[in-house]
């Protein structure tokens, strides 16, 4: 394992700017500006990302084939977190890990900001292996990526190097947070409950603010809507022993509850008595989650078992096209005459081509006198779609008004 650093840390403070690709551009200046962090991580990468980012790289030529929002971020925040020394790790490299640290590194140079030491985390991506190290691949033929889920050790070796900016493709979204921990306090990997915190951390962090109220049930009656405009990232000020304390910078809206942090940490994880990832199983089952304060809350006492054998991989392919459309009627039987116009386009689209669409799917939602008809359909060949969403438009004057 590579060395720590040399001075004893109580606590290292770590702020989640990003979720999603797409997540808000005003997360990362928040946490740097307020946020007293000296971590940023931000998280890209859903398995849907990686279709995306494969469409992108095939698009550019190879030039893309990673999370561009990353890009803006460095923009607006690069040479204040270089001046602050805040490191920033990401997974934002998806598919081309390497290019998206060429981009950030031009950015520095151009702007002027001194020299910055950006590690790269690549290996991940095994299509081309993927039929030795599995059997019976589904949809082999038609696979577009294929990709292993790494855990915290690669990102731990870069911050140990003395990288000030870490970008991975492929890793497991807590790994982004358990890599400081490791690095920072000197963690060793064989310590399964110390892993299995620092992977709760991670998984607190992940989804940005969905852990400082975004998507909570009871966010009307627990006020968080009123701060929606101004939403407050996560920052988890975490100790030695693993314990942490979460909060949001000051004067942000949203709002770190007992019952937002409880939501986030059972989100995504299926059995929380054996929770997955590449350093450690978790146990959460015996978590202690506490208000400790006005947007404070202590997250302790997470187990951990040792890790499995084998590793995750996500795999996408192609599938055919998709169009999605709706349409308004209005007027008495609205219901009816919503459905009965979907039905026809259907019907001229599959006479005129000869073929019939692979998959369609109506849904109607419909008041006294006014109806929406949302139509999906998919097909093989984007032509056939092409007609049908032209013919969609036919109906403006043709069908039921």
């Amino acid at each position: 394992m590579c060395p720590a650093p040399v001075e004893t840390r109580d606590s290292v403070r770590i702020g989640g700017f990003c979720g999603f690709w797409g997540d808000s551009l005003t997360a990362a200046p928040q946490l740097v500006q307020r946020g007293r962090v000296e971590y940023l991580v931000g998280d890209y990468l859903a398995e849907l990302t990686m279709s995306l980012l494969y469409g992108a790289k095939q698009r550019s030529g190879g030039k893309l084939g990673y999370a561009t929002d990353l890009v803006e971020v460095i923009k607006m925040v690069g040479g204040e977190t270089k001046a602050r020394g805040i490191k920033i790790v990401t997974n934002a490299g998806g598919l081309n890990p390497k290019g998206c640290k060429e981009v950030i590194e031009k950015i520095y140079e151009e702007r002027g900001w001194g020299e910055i030491k950006v590690g790269v985390v690549y290996g991940d991506d095994v299509l081309k292996e993927i039929g030795d190290i599995i059997e019976n691949v589904p949809h082999k033929k038609s696979l577009t990526t294929a990709n292993v889920y790494l855990g915290a050790a690669p990102i731990v070796e870069c911050l140990a190097s003395g990288a000030d900016i870490v970008i991975t493709g492929r890793v497991v979204d807590s790994a982004l947070v358990l890599a400081p921990l490791i690095y920072e306090f000197g963690w060793s990997m064989d310590d399964l409950d110390l892993m299995a915190s620092g992977t709760l951390v991670g998984h607190v962090l992940e989804c940005g603010a969905q852990a400082t109220g975004g998507l909570m049930t009871d966010c009307i009656d627990a006020g968080v809507a009123e701060g929606w405009s101004n939403m407050g990232y996560p920052v988890a000020e975490v100790l030695a022993s693993g314990e942490f304390l979460l909060s949001k910078p000051p004067g942000t809206g949203g709002r770190v509850m007992v019952e937002g942090v409880k939501e986030q940490i059972l989100y995504e994880i299926g059995d929380p008595g054996n929770y997955i990832v590449p350093d450690v199983v978790c146990d959460f089952t015996q978590v202690k989650v506490d208000q400790v304060g006005n947007d404070v809350v202590r997250v302790s006492n997470a187990r951990g078992k040792c890790p499995t054998e084998t590793y995750k991989v996500c795999g996408t392919y192609l599938d055919g096209f998709k169009v999605t459309t709706s349409i308004i009627v209005r007027g008495h039987n609205a219901e009816v005459k919503a459905r009965k116009t979907v039905e026809a386009i259907i019907k001229r689209v599959e006479r005129h081509l000869g073929t019939k669409l692979d998959e369609t799917r109506i849904e109607i939602i419909a008041g006294d006198f006014q109806a929406m008809a949302r139509l999906a359909a998919k097909h093989r060949d984007r032509k056939v779609l092409q007609l049908l969403a032209n013919e969609l438009v036919s109906a403006g004057t043709s069908m039921a008004p």
